[in-house]
């Protein structure tokens, strides 16, 4: 059998695109982002991967005035402009009980029984999956052409009572506006560190 190798390398464009000129906006431009573009970031972000295909993350998509003036008043007072006038912020949650779907997401083992009777595993693997669920959100929405905000400074009780009252097993992770980023409302980048700062190769 002959085994094949990835060899191709995305174009520096597109590496600009996904890191090196990419950056965290903090204002925005009066630009709509529409459901369909909502439904693309989902359709590839759901193919990137996680501990035995978990799907952990929650997400509320924030759109509407009312649901933007809600999420407002969860955040800190530097947060509330920039979550009033993103076109959407996501509510990146994470769900306690995940491993109840694993039966038909990860079919090839009995991956519901590793996590029944251990909520602190199960609350392990939800926040560190959802975490690279998000990472995989701004990728994609970066990759179609939209620009991320990221945020922590929110009351997390305030945000689950908000937007997860119905769901009272879904925690909130982090928040992330998606959009088309005003270059006026950020300053320059932030040092990168070199590669031996912060690795080594053992």
């Amino acid at each position: 059998m002959t085994v094949q190798f990835h060899d191709h390398v995305l174009s520096d464009a597109a590496l600009d695109q996904l890191f090196n000129e990419a950056r965290s906006y903090n204002g925005w431009f009066d630009k709509t982002v529409s459901d369909e573009q909502l439904h693309a970031i989902w359709d590839l972000m759901k193919m990137a991967p996680t501990s035995a295909n978990m799907q952990p993350v929650r997400i509320v998509w924030v759109k509407s005035s009312d649901a933007k003036a809600k999420l407002a008043e969860c955040v800190m007072e530097g947060n509330r402009a920039k979550v009033l006038a993103a076109p959407v912020t996501a509510v990146i949650g994470y769900d306690i009980d995940f491993h109840e779907e694993l039966p038909w997401l990860f079919p090839h083992a009995d991956a519901k029984s590793w996590f029944e009777g251990d909520e602190r595993a199960r609350e392990q693997g939800a926040f560190r999956n959802s975490s690279l669920q998000g990472a995989y959100l701004m990728l994609a929405a970066r990759a179609l052409g939209l620009d991320c905000g990221p945020m922590s400074g929110f009351n997390g009780d305030a945000v689950n009572a908000a937007f997860f009252a119905d769901e009272p097993r879904h925690r909130v992770n982090f928040i992330c506006s998606v959009g088309y980023g005003d270059p006026a409302s950020i300053f320059e980048r932030s040092p990168r560190p070199e590669f031996a700062t912060f690795n080594r190769i053992a």
